[in-house]
């Protein structure tokens, strides 16, 4: 082994003990400058190999990828990142929902830079399509990566830094919880188009991965279970959030959440799309993650009357279940939307468990449906 490869990689091992990916990147960006393109790439891939070692998927992914410009065609690196992350053997494409609700279960509930589901649940040759398919963004402190209500279409991981969750308009409330290295965001934009709910704005200097719908697309054309883990991602997220942070779940113990995250239903309806019909028995409760809802009380000469509008985070479907009558109002979407749907049997069997949950409910119903006799009373 010659003396020029043995001080790339002591380079190498101290650009990752430093532990910083932007310092890094600007370090071999410096080399490739003053020394040569097959300098630069020797330091790249043995950092790459270094962090994937040392349980550090993403920033070996950023490495890799630096690496892969450098040296277009380069195939090796992103095999042994594979086979030290990916699955042994890939899930069956025909994995149903529940198979996958179940491999999701077992990751870590906080994020994690390791157990990233988009890569470790993929066999070798979809995680190294995937790789090559995501992309190296830069941000700066104030510069947000997503905007709330611009149009998404493309989802991250938050390598390194640090990013402010917002959530300003129309009065949805202040500050989240703030996105941490290992980091998901915006993964609902690969399924469906809409605005983005809120703003990821970076805190101080960050690097993400980026994965656009349009790429996401051609991954799922190829291997169609990336497109079924993104799906059930998604689904956990938004059930897993929902039950964290809805005033109406706030009684849940952590195991129950955790159980009863696995019974919700993530849907894409369509514009124009009946939800709930009059007259008829409920058949779960919903509630609106994206998109716009009008609910209608329905004449008997069949005429309607609009109610109040459903935004994103409101609750419906409730009264039916809960007074055991039918449907009180029509509900159709008005544009493109995703909701959650927490089907009968699973709403029976955690309002039964659940006595304040219940009331909550409860005094929703009775609030809508006040609501519902003034507008009908002024109408």
């Amino acid at each position: 082994m010659g003396a020029p490869v043995v001080l790339e990689r002591e380079l190498a091992t101290r650009l990752a003990e430093r532990g910083r990916v932007g310092a890094a990147l600007a370090e071999i960006r410096r080399l490739e400058q003053q020394t040569s393109a097959r300098e630069a790439a020797n330091v790249c891939e043995a950092l790459a190999r270094h962090w994937a070692q040392g349980s550090h998927l993403l920033r070996a992914i950023v490495a890799c990828k630096e690496l892969m410009r450098l040296d277009p065609g380069h195939t090796r690196t992103p095999l042994f990142i594979a086979q030290l992350y990916a699955r042994y053997s890939p899930l069956p494409e025909e994995a149903s929902g529940e198979l996958l609700s179940q491999e999701l279960e077992l990751l870590p509930d906080r994020e994690d830079p390791v157990a990233v589901p988009l890569f470790s649940m993929l066999g070798q040759d979809a995680f190294v399509a995937l790789l090559e398919a995501v992309e190296v963004r830069t941000y700066m402190t104030g510069h947000p990566v997503i905007r709330e209500g611009d149009q998404g279409a493309s989802m991250f991981f938050l390598v390194e830094g640090r990013g402010d969750v917002l959530r300003l308009l129309e009065g949805r409330g202040p500050q989240e919880g703030p996105v941490v290295e290992g980091g998901v965001f915006g993964e609902m934009a690969l399924i469906t188009e809409g605005p983005r709910l809120s703003t990821v704005m970076p805190s101080v200097p960050s690097i993400v991965l980026e994965l656009t719908r349009a790429r996401f697309t051609e991954l799922a054309q190829r291997f169609p279970l990336v497109d079924r883990i993104v799906r059930a991602f998604c689904r956990k997220r938004a059930a897993d959030h929902l039950l964290r942070t809805h005033p109406l779940f706030s009684s849940l113990r952590h195991e129950q959440r955790r159980l009863f995250s696995r019974e919700f239903q993530l849907q894409r309806v369509a514009a124009g799309a009946t939800l709930l019909i009059a007259g008829e028995k409920g058949d779960g409760l919903y509630l609106l993650m994206r998109g716009r809802c009008t609910p209608f009380h329905v004449h008997p000469d069949g005429s309607e009357t609009p109610l109040a509008l459903l935004r994103e985070g409101d609750v419906f479907g409730e009264i039916s279940l809960l007074l055991d009558q039918p449907v009180t109002a029509t509900v159709r979407a008005d544009v493109p939307s995703v909701v959650l749907k927490l089907g009968r049997p699973a709403f029976e069997r955690l309002s039964s468990s659940q006595p304040s949950m219940r009331e909550v409910l409860m005094q929703m119903a009775k609030e809508r449906l006040a609501r519902t006799a003034r507008l009908l009373a002024e109408g």
